[in-house]
């Protein structure tokens, strides 16, 4: 990389705006400034990061000039309220060409660095995101940054700054492999760490009551650990506006980091022993928790992030004239599902032990505070930790949670007298077995809104999950749909298409998503669809190409591209998709000359690392691959790729190539998904159940436009309340039974018939995802989707108007329910109305 000797001369040219400019001249300045004076680079021999970080600094100016200014409007505001999203994590995807798009910058930036003979497209390419994230929860959390920062809600995002981030997915002979996820390793540009923030954070030890001046009875924490928590700021710019917020996440430090007598006396090891301790706090995202020390290490991160983001909070409240008993009025706190919902007794640790507040007085400025998302049905996936393990890591919290729950129950028998079950069932410790405490059932008594991501989600919480908190506390309890942001799911990762938007219906639609149903008078317009088509084709080639870079397998762009990306997991059911594969696949082998749609079928996805059913799934993928992708009778017509690392930036290579969704999970199992909705905002019809947001999706766009099959979520229920017998279906249907049969005899795996047993046994036995109940109506509804793929155009008019109608699904429309509904935040500027 050797830039022209215009990089050289801007070193020194005066009078730029190096620091706010906008224009190509001065951008170009910019980078070549931090390129000498930050990195002591010479342009001639500079790499391709110095390249990209050079950039990446000269942007951040531009971002931390905006933030100053926000933080300039709210100290302007003191009586507003600030937004706090807790979550564990942040999946935020990269950041360079997000921030260009949302500065207005992106070409000005392309011009200032092709003036040097770089290519932006090659730092974009370059960059390394942080996988502070497993999936749709961490990056739902940052599409919500962006929407807060769009609509000028003044807003922070408090989370860990995990060391190491999720795995890194390599397929090494059809298996996952799980790699090291060494994210900072080329230096991370985007945060600055603010060391003089700083935060105590403590474990362990043991508690003292003592009566204070006053006559009070109190309690102190005599912790036996402490550890640093040091904040790191990435500033999060909103879309075309001033207002910049901010994501703040903690890295754990040692209070001492070096044992000088350890070391004197040759003890090396000790000597940086309790470094080592501390910073495994903040190592990992989500270690395996199947030993005691696993889950002790889980426990531990959550309360670290949520003690040090209470401090924060606590501590610019009261710089800034707020007393403990109004802290309510200055923050709402959203619970990003359980994991931080230990921050429910911290509030009251602090505002009673620590401030002095009496119980009533801090129960209600708690409850004010937090507001909890719920996001799982799944009876594993509600928290629940050892009643010894919280007490030995956190004791003055367990005490508090005790005395929450005798309340509760107090409360619970004055309301239904006598129903002691139900006292059972509300209580926040299990009994049974080794006592634990439920997490849910804390975020539920903690806090003053309840919410589910999905209407049909919302319901079933509201009539199974928490039917007993509904009862009881029914205005708590409201449903608010998932969004994502079309500003980097569009505008980002389909150039193409979001030009043609905007030279169509204008270009206010990133910021107003329903204005894409100006698109629908397009949708009868025979030249419109066929520039339509040429986006999706173009989209389509430049994935073709990612494929063969990454898996060496050649697919058609002409081909239907049908595709599943999403997290390994047995409900999402990823071999349901593989079953129509194979039954295509069999009746090409019995009829070579069959007329058939060709398809290139994409999968992609990480399981977790212990998922064993979900790794075989992957490699059931891969062997299906091997099996039908150079099979002569196939000739071509069908390809099978597994995808892999599947992340936020391979997804914004994927989602614009999309022609179909696969969105097949068990009726009654996904709480939302955001990949529907990313895959139709990019033109993509969706095949699926009624599950999740598919219901309010298949609701927007129009049934018409929707492939639907497979049981509801009563029809599953009632089919396993009757006795379902999975293996009776195999029987019947000889179809279905000859595509089980091909992959329990081993032709799939070399002649080997124990490699997927346990598969194949689990789906003839057992199937609890009801993967065979739906395998016959799957298959048929995937004959329709062929018929329409006949029809160019008419499929072309489907996809413009699943577009077109998708407005709903932005984030930002999920931001103004939650401000509305749940936090009673206003933008900066304007009044906030109906706040506690």
């Amino acid at each position: 990389m050797f830039p022209s000797v215009a990089a050289t001369e801007a070193l020194s040219e005066p009078g730029r705006d190096v620091r706010t400019g906008l224009d190509p001249a001065s951008l170009m300045q910019a980078v070549c400034d931090y390129l000498y004076y930050f990195q002591g680079r010479h342009p001639a021999t500079a790499s391709r990061n110095d390249f990209y970080l050079a950039t990446a600094y000269a942007v951040r100016d531009r971002l931390f000039q905006r933030g100053i200014q926000s933080l300039d409007a709210l100290l302007h505001r003191p009586d507003g309220r600030t937004v706090a999203y807790l979550s564990a994590e942040f999946l935020m995807g990269p950041q360079l060409a997000a921030n260009l798009v949302n500065l207005g910058i992106h070409d000005a930036m392309r011009e200032a660095l092709w003036r040097m003979d770089i290519r932006l497209e090659d730092l974009i390419e370059h960059e390394v995101e942080p996988g502070l994230g497993n999936g749709g929860l961490g990056r739902l959390a940052a599409c919500y940054l962006d929407s807060l920062a769009t609509l000028e809600i003044p807003a922070i995002g408090y989370g860990i700054r995990y060391e190491f981030g999720i795995f890194n997915q390599q397929i090494r002979d059809g298996w996952q492999v799980e790699l090291t996820d060494k994210w900072l390793h080329l230096g991370y540009p985007w945060e600055v760490a603010r060391p003089e923030r700083a935060v105590a954070v403590r474990y362990g030890g043991y508690t003292e009551a003592y009566t204070d001046e006053d006559g009070r009875h109190r309690v102190r924490w005599i912790p036996a650990e402490v550890v640093k928590g040091v904040p790191h700021d990435t500033p999060i710019l909103g879309y075309r506006v001033k207002t910049c917020n901010l994501l703040r996440l903690w890295r754990a430090e040692a209070v001492q980091t070096f044992d000088f007598e350890a070391f004197n006396i040759g003890d090396y090891a000790r000597a940086v022993e309790h470094q080592v301790t501390s910073e495994t706090i903040s190592k990992v995202l989500y270690p395996n928790d199947a030993s005691p020390q696993g889950k002790a290490l889980r426990l531990k991160q959550q309360y670290f992030f949520v003690a040090c983001a209470i401090e924060d909070m606590l501590r610019a409240h009261l710089r800034f004239g707020g007393t403990p008993a109004t802290f309510h009025k200055r923050w709402a706190a959203q619970l990003n599902d359980t994991h931080p919902t230990v921050a429910v007794p911290e509030l009251m640790r602090l505002l009673l032990d620590d401030h002095g507040l009496e119980w009533d007085d801090a129960w209600e400025v708690t409850q004010k505070t937090f507001g909890y998302t719920n996001h799982t049905l799944l009876p594993e996936a509600l928290e629940t930790w050892p009643i010894d393990l919280f007490g030995a890591l956190l004791p003055r919290h367990l005490e508090i949670v005790f005395e929450i729950n005798r309340r509760l129950c107090d409360g619970i028998r004055r309301v239904y007298p006598g129903d002691e079950d139900r006292v059972r069932r509300m209580s926040l410790i299990e009994e049974q077995g080794r006592r634990s405490l439920r997490m849910a059932n804390l975020a539920c008594v903690g806090s003053h809104a309840i919410n589910g991501v999905a209407a049909l989600h919302t319901e079933l919480l509201k009539s199974q999950v928490l039917s007993d908190w509904v009862a009881m506390f029914p205005e708590r309890f409201c449903n608010i749909t998932n969004g994502v942001t079309p500003r980097r799911f569009v505008v980002v990762a389909n150039p193409g298409q979001s030009k043609l938007v905007s030279e169509t219906i204008g270009d206010d639609w990133p910021i107003h998503l329903d204005a894409l149903r100006r698109l629908e008078t397009h949708a009868d317009d025979p030249a419109f669809r066929a520039h339509w088509r040429e986006v999706k084709h173009a989209n389509k080639r430049q994935l073709a190409a990612v494929i063969k870079e990454r898996t060496g397998i050649s697919v058609d762009p002409d081909s239907l591209f049908d595709i599943q990306v999403k997290r390994i997991h047995e409900y999402k059911r990823q071999h349901l998709n593989v079953l129509h594969i194979l039954t295509l696949y069999r009746r090409l082998k019995l009829n070579p000359d069959l007329d058939i749609v060709p398809r290139a079928f994409v999968f992609g996805g990480k399981a977790a690392p212990g998922y064993h059913a979900a790794k075989l799934i992957i490699k059931l993928v891969g062997a299906t691959g091997d099996l039908v992708n150079d099979d002569p009778d196939v000739r071509g017509r069908l390809k099978v790729v597994f995808f892999p690392n599947f992340s936020v930036k391979n997804g914004q290579a994927i989602y614009p190539a999309a022609d179909l969704s696969e969105q097949i999970s068990t009726a009654g199992q996904e709480a939302s998904g955001t990949g529907n909705m990313k895959f139709a905002l990019n033109g993509a019809l969706t095949i699926g159940t009624l599950d999740g947001a598919n219901i309010e999706i298949r609701d927007e766009v129009g049934a018409e436009n929707f492939f639907l099959f497979g049981l509801t979520a009563d029809e599953v229920r009632s089919a396993k309340a009757s006795g379902y017998w999975p293996r009776a279906i195999y029987e019947q249907n000889e179809e279905l039974r000859a595509v089980v049969d091909l992959i329990a005899s081993g032709a799939l795996a070399d002649g080997d018939p124990t490699l997927f047993r346990s598969l194949v046994d689990g789906l003839l036995w057992h199937d609890p995802f009801m993967v065979l109940a739906d395998y016959q109506s799957y298959v048929a509804c995937q004959e329709r989707v062929a018929a329409l793929w006949r029809d160019p155009e008419a499929w072309s008019r489907m996809s413009i108007l699943n577009v077109a109608r998708m407005g709903k699904f932005s984030s930002d429309r999920s931001i103004r329910d939650y401000c509305d509904r749940v936090w009673h935040v206003g933008p900066l500027g304007a009044p906030t109305e109906g706040a506690p």
